[in-house]
């Protein structure tokens, strides 16, 4: 049963909100072993189940209707421990609900915990959480990726109907790729981040993770839009999405850029090709080459932006008012990030690191910008390599090197998401769809299309 006729079904009666909450309660107490979920209250999701089954009975409900939604461990939710995965933050308690949690609850979606990830989004693998590492429900031996493993996880697992995570860097497109779940980082203002715990405050984006194309697009018609408590999420209308998507992508031209492919494993290149050569041969569409120039320089234009950032939001972990000072007990690669935060930080090295990598941003922008003059949407791999093995050690580079074909999309603020397209050796791969800023409706045609291409 798709997503869609899940939520027919809860908005007539012939399943209930109730039903649903608890199937998914059982089924997280049977897959323990994948270490998903760091906090839930079962029986205050009951209750409130049941009061959305009185609304769904009385015609009331609104458009999540009894849906169950997983939510990643850096984004507020009354009453839950917001952890970050970290010791740090290990016993604080949430006293207020971030601004897309509040929309979720407004149109009767059930917040059913708090998920596993990277610790402070720190990472790109779903190993370095405080809580023990997050395992892979579709290739269990390997890592889920991340930083947002859990809320992946939950989805592919089944745990939950839809799942909430942030991107940075690939934090939402990485773990979705990994897992075979859909995942979409969407364009930078297009969603408030009011209540999140951001890893960096201008490249930081909260994004839907789903089984199919037609959850995602719900998700986010459901958290988008302009928040006036938020200077960076401007009055720009929203589409309604779940009928965006079934408009076709007739006369659509598709980007393939070749510097992506090249830093990319074969394997990996060859299926994304065979889709190209699909969604040409069965649609009305037409594949232009575009240059991304600058793919190999990504990472070293994105970690010292994001370093400097997160050393400095951290400064309030100090102690004092909540919490344990982050200096003292986070691991080793939270560690690693503000000692390179700060050293960048310093007066003397600002010029030669800090502004430099801004000014190089700015390139990034301005190539995402003119390759998107002449297609729709560009398609490429999600992810450069398959997964590691988990407990496998991998030089800090390495990982970061995960992210080399999805931090573009976040230097530029453009909209970007995964879609699974198959498997190599039994583990998923992703493919990655962008498209310029504010154009979700596009990103979302597209991923139908691929959808309906597997089906």
């Amino acid at each position: 049963m798709n997503l869609e006729e899940k939520l027919g079904n809860l908005k007539i009666g012939k399943l209930t909100a109730e039903d649903n909450l608890k199937n998914f309660l059982a089924r997280i107490k049977e897959k323990e072993y994948y270490n998903i979920f760091l906090d839930l209250k079962p029986e205050e999701s009951i209750q409130i189940a049941k009061r959305i089954d009185e609304k769904i009975r009385n015609g009331s409900a609104g458009k999540l209707a009894g849906l169950v939604i997983a939510v990643k461990s850096n984004i507020n939710v009354k009453g839950y421990r917001i952890t970050c995965a970290s010791k740090t933050l290990e016993d604080y308690i949430s006293p207020y609900d971030a601004e897309v949690i509040k929309r979720i609850k407004q149109e009767d979606g059930i917040i059913i915990g708090m998920t596993n990830m990277d610790e402070f989004a720190c990472g790109s693998s779903g190993e370095t959480s405080y809580f023990k590492p997050t395992r892979n429900p579709k290739a269990p031996d390997y890592i889920p990726g991340g930083s947002s493993s859990g809320s992946a996880a939950a989805v592919a697992a089944d745990l939950c109907d839809l799942a909430l995570g942030s991107d940075t860097g690939g934090s939402i497109r990485n773990p979705a790729s990994h897992c075979g779940v859909i995942g979409i980082k969407p364009s930078y203002g297009r969603v408030p981040r009011d209540g999140l715990i951001d890893l960096a405050m201008s490249l930081d984006q909260i994004g839907p993770f789903s089984g199919d194309v037609y959850g995602s697009a719900l998700l986010l018609e459901t958290i988008a839009g302009y928040n006036n408590r938020e200077c960076t999420v401007p009055k720009v209308d929203v589409p309604k999405y779940t009928l965006e998507m079934k408009k076709g992508i007739s006369g659509f031209r598709i980007g393939r850029c070749k510097e992506m492919e090249d830093v990319t494993d074969k394997r990996i290149v060859t299926l994304i090709e065979y889709v190209i050569g699909r969604l040409s041969k069965e649609n009305d569409v037409k594949v232009v080459d575009i240059s991304l120039p600058y793919i190999k320089e990504d990472t070293t234009i994105y970690y010292p932006i994001q370093a400097v950032e997160f050393f400095s939001a951290t400064r309030r972990f100090d102690g004092r008012r909540y919490g344990k000072p982050i200096d003292e007990v986070c691991g080793p690669e939270v560690a690693r990030r503000l000692e390179m935060g700060k050293y960048i930080s310093q007066k003397e090295y600002q010029d030669a690191f800090y502004k430099k990598a801004l000014a190089a941003q700015q390139v990034i922008k301005k190539a995402c910008d003119e390759a998107l003059k002449s297609c729709d949407v560009i398609i490429s791999p999600t992810v450069p390599k398959l997964p590691h093995k988990l407990g496998e050690q991998l030089e800090p580079l390495d990982m970061y090197n995960y992210d080399l074909l999805t931090i573009p999309a976040n230097l530029s603020g453009i909209a970007a998401a995964s879609i699974p397209v198959g498997y190599i050796e039994g583990i998923p791969v992703g493919l990655q769809v962008q498209a310029g800023r504010f154009q979700e409706d596009k990103l979302i045609r597209m991923m139908y299309a691929i959808e309906i291409l597997g089906s």
